[in-house]
This record gives structure tokens, sequence and C-alpha cells, in this order.
């Protein structure tokens, strides 16, 4: 009898443990569909250099974005081919000009050698500020949010950003915070291609609220 009692003990402990997984596994899995249906049908818009992009910094968020439901669309100075600095090929969909604001619920600068064409670029620095009054997500990884700070938009923010441009950011009034990637607000900036995953995800999770 008592090493009967000991084996129910055990079972029941046993199926306890199981149970308790299998919730774990279910409420992460509802709450992944949550995520998924709630970004579902967003729309966001990708800029890139005309040349010299980041490769992952594209390629990764517009991975996690696309598996999320997001519709990207990317965008650059130029509709010829461009090449990143890994040598991916991309072809913009878009004009930078031909950006409309309102047509997007996230506007993101990728980061590379090439996108400092964009730090001094007034139609750049237009759209990060329209996207921002209309409080749609604004993203910019690596040195792209030199692009941010020196529209404006990181006065009194917290940012991070590559470490080259650092002192470019906190010249822009930023409060820099060294993470691999920040959010202050609808404002979303990450450090480099290292981050690109989370970046994505962040960006997301923003969409998502």
């Amino acid at each position: 009898m008592k090493n009967t009692a000991v084996r129910h003990k055990v079972f029941l402990s046993g199926l306890i443990c199981v149970l308790f997984i299998l919730s774990n596994i279910f409420i992460n899995h509802l709450l992944g569909d949550n995520v998924m249906q709630s970004a579902k049908g967003k729309k966001a818009v990708m800029i890139i250099a005309s040349n010299n992009f980041r490769d992952e910094e594209l390629l990764k968020p517009k991975e996690v974005l696309e598996k999320n439901g997001v519709a990207v669309t990317v965008s650059s100075s130029s509709l010829e081919e461009s090449t990143g600095m890994l040598g991916a090929k991309v072809k913009p969909d878009i004009l930078l000009n031909d950006i409309r604001v309102a047509d997007y619920d996230a506007i993101v600068f990728v980061g590379g050698s090439g996108a400092n064409e964009y730090w001094d670029n007034p139609t750049a620095h237009k759209i990060a500020n329209d996207a921002n009054n209309a409080k749609k997500i604004v993203g910019a990884i690596c040195i792209a949010p030199v692009t941010l700070a020196k529209s404006g938009l990181l006065k009194n923010k917290k940012a991070t950003t590559y470490s080259s441009t650092v002192q470019d950011i906190k010249s822009g009034g930023a409060n820099y915070t060294g993470a691999d990637v920040e959010r202050d607000g609808n404002i979303i900036t990450a450090n480099g291609p290292t981050a690109a995953q989370k970046f994505g995800e962040t960006i997301v999770k923003a969409l998502s609220q």
C-alpha cells in the first residue's frame, strides 16, 4: 500500500509538471497569435541607401515584420538596384520622394556605410518629422539614428546608435544609452547588425500596441 501511495504521488507530481508545461506552451502560443493578429495588416516602409546599405539591417527586420503580417515596402533615393555591404542585391519599390507617410504605420531607416546620404537630406528629415507628428513608429538602426538626430527627433529622447556615431546623436540632444535596441515612445533605435533581429521584434511589438 505504501509503495502504491508513493507511485500515486510520483504520478500526480509528473502529471502536474506536464500540465504546467503544456499550459505555458499554450499561453505563449496564444500571445504569439495575438501579436500576429494585432500587427497583421500594418504597413512599414524601410529606407535603404542607394548603395552600401547593411544587409542584415534590412533583411532580418523585414523578415520579422513580414512573418508577423506587416506589409513591407523598400524605398531609396534611386530605383536602381542597390548593393548591400555584404553583397545583397535589392531593387527598391518606391523613391524616397514618393513616400506618403499617411500610407504607413512605421518608417524605418536602415543603416550601413551608405546611410549617411540621408543625414542632411531635407526629404528624409521631413518624412521622419511627419511620421513622428502623426504618432507613427519611427525606427533607425546603425548609423541611421543620425538622420533622426539631425531632423530633431532625438532631442531629450533615449536612443542608441553605432559606436562611431555616438557623438552625432548626442549633438542632436539624444540621451545615449548604449543599449542594443532602445525605445522611447514611438521612436526605436538600434546599434547595428547584431541587433537587427531584436530591432525587428521591437518594431512588431510597437505596431501591436
